[in-house]
């Protein structure tokens, strides 16, 4: 053993404890794929309806009178927080229908209607064959007034979202939350879905360019999304003060050592 070789042991161990930790990068070898790859990406998305989503639904005609019968009481569904004031709530709170959970809407005239897990398209169609049969020329409306989205661990804004359309992305809530933090794993994002009472937890790959192709890349109202720590991160939270205190007071011997073992080597160097 000599000088340089303990020099080089040295180098070694501080750069591979303070290298950049690997799978930071999101899609890696993207560049890679191939063209059936590529063209698996190109999915649709179908929000579906589920239970406790609160559905604006509006019927309009030109002939007013015929879809009348089909407008709310003024006591409809009020969002929370909202004022309940009888009449003078907000237009789209008396348009408002809350999907129970039988996953049914309670809607004027028609009665109880059977609505989970069906597209907004296939409700709308639904709806308006029923309300043909008395207003033909009426139009129906709907929209997922309650779509909100939550994510939490490691991300910088941690918060469940409000959005404003029927469809949004793992990386555009990621976005929303500020993106992930230098600690996040990015192998290892959990995806927490009820469909309609089903619990579904997926783990998702956000290094892996195929997340785009994953049925779970576009969310459904209601899901939530945990980023889990990387291994480094999960071994300092394992680290007490008082064991910092121990790593700092061995960091010091060790560095005395390394320093002592460097004189004595350099010293024998220059008796011979």
């Amino acid at each position: 053993m000599n000088r340089h070789f303990f020099c080089a042991v040295l180098l070694v161990l501080f750069f591979g404890s303070c290298r950049t930790p690997k799978d930071i990068a999101y899609f890696q070898g993207i560049e890679q794929l191939s063209e059936e790859q590529k063209a698996a990406m190109n999915q649709k998305y179908v929000p579906r309806i589920c239970i406790d989503d609160a559905l604006v639904i509006f019927v309009t005609s030109p002939d007013r009178e015929t879809t009348a019968q089909f407008s709310p009481s003024p006591f409809g569904y009020f969002m929370p927080g909202d004022n309940e004031i009888g009449i003078s709530a907000t237009t789209q709170n008396l348009y408002t229908y809350l999907v129970d959970e039988k996953g049914e809407i309670n809607f004027p005239v028609l009665g109880r209607i059977y609505v989970a897990g069906l597209s907004i398209n296939e409700a709308t169609r639904m709806l308006e064959a029923k309300i043909w049969e008395t207003a033909p020329l009426a139009m129906v409306h709907i929209q997922i007034a309650n779509f909100k989205v939550g994510i939490i661990g490691e991300v910088k804004n941690p918060e469940i979202y409000a959005i404003k359309t029927s469809r949004i992305s793992i990386l555009e809530l990621i976005a929303k939350a500020g993106d992930l933090t230098i600690f996040a794993d990015r192998k290892n994002v959990w995806l927490h879905r009820d469909n309609n009472g089903e619990k579904v937890h997926v783990r998702l790959d956000l290094t892996d360019p195929m997340i785009f192709a994953s049925p779970y890349y576009y969310l459904q109202q209601n899901d939530m999304v945990y980023v889990m720590q990387n291994d480094a991160q999960k071994r300092n939270a394992r680290i007490s003060d008082s064991d910092n205190t121990r790593a700092t007071f061995l960091t010091a011997i060790v560095s005395t050592l390394s320093i002592t073992v460097s004189a004595i080597i350099n010293l024998r160097g220059q008796r011979k």
